[in-house]
């Protein structure tokens, strides 16, 4: 075998070692993807931290005489089992045009609705565990863990969308009749908030359920997301596409 072939064998070998090092890597630094809690927890713990001291008898006495005027506010909760986040965005996989889609059923919120007023209508910070997000690649969850979402580290767990503004309400509801409407606030992925407007239509199935879903499109480099280096892996979309299909139940 003559010396430039030598040589480059040695430089395949090379190339193969430290390719199989770096994706071994990326796996382990993903770890299981396993919730540290509930979601219901997670949301429990997050209300009881953002409760502010009781206001003065005066003002709570002021507040109870507006709802009663205003009608009945009805409490929905999101309901894990029954809902599902997603994400969607294209990249060339091994020369082929792929759409992938990552999924999460662990996700929570709660929607204030006054079907007398519905613009009334509040809706708490909604929350997700990103890192049970997964998609059809275990490889590609790992690296969404370690690498891209750093969900894997405890203090990038949870995204949250903080709504500051909802337009586009209807004067009134009916009851197995859909409405559309937008809510504007800032959702938080691994540190980073950037103001989204989700576009949403709900359905009041009845007074104790409601239906819905709700959509935007992300920038993923504004979150500072990069794309590790993966063999096959190419042309990763930057525009993030985010669904979030639920259904809530009165409290």
């Amino acid at each position: 075998m003559s010396r430039p072939v030598r040589i480059l064998l040695g430089l395949i070998v090379v190339g193969v070692v430290v390719g199989a090092a770096a994706m071994a890597y990326l796996f382990v630094r993903g770890g299981s993807g396993e919730a540290s809690v509930s979601i219901q927890d997670a949301a429990a713990t997050r209300a009881a931290a953002n409760v502010s001291d009781d206001p003065p008898e005066s003002a709570t006495e002021e507040a109870t005489q507006v709802a009663e005027s205003a009608g009945e506010t009805v409490v929905f909760n999101i309901v894990p089992e029954e809902s599902e986040v997603r994400f969607e965005l294209d990249e060339d996989l091994m020369g082929t045009r792929t759409t992938v889609v990552g999924r999460t059923n662990q996700v929570a919120g709660e929607i204030r609705v006054n079907f007398d007023d519905p613009a009334q209508t509040e809706v708490s910070t909604i929350i997700i565990n990103v890192r049970t997000l997964v998609t059809n690649n275990e490889f590609r969850n790992r690296a969404i863990r370690g690498e891209i979402l750093l969900s894997q580290r405890d203090e990038y767990e949870f995204g949250q969308f903080e709504p500051t503004e909802i337009t586009g309400l209807p004067e009134s509801v009916t009851i197995g009749e859909p409405i559309s409407f937008q809510i504007t606030g800032n959702l938080t992925l691994r540190g980073v908030s950037n103001p989204v407007t989700f576009d949403v239509t709900v359905t009041p199935v009845s007074e104790t359920e409601l239906q819905g879903s709700a959509s935007a499109v992300v920038d993923r480099t504004s979150y500072g997301m990069e794309i590790p280096r993966a063999p096959g892996v190419a042309n990763v979309e930057e525009e993030v596409e985010l669904y979030i299909d639920f259904v809530a139940e009165a409290a």
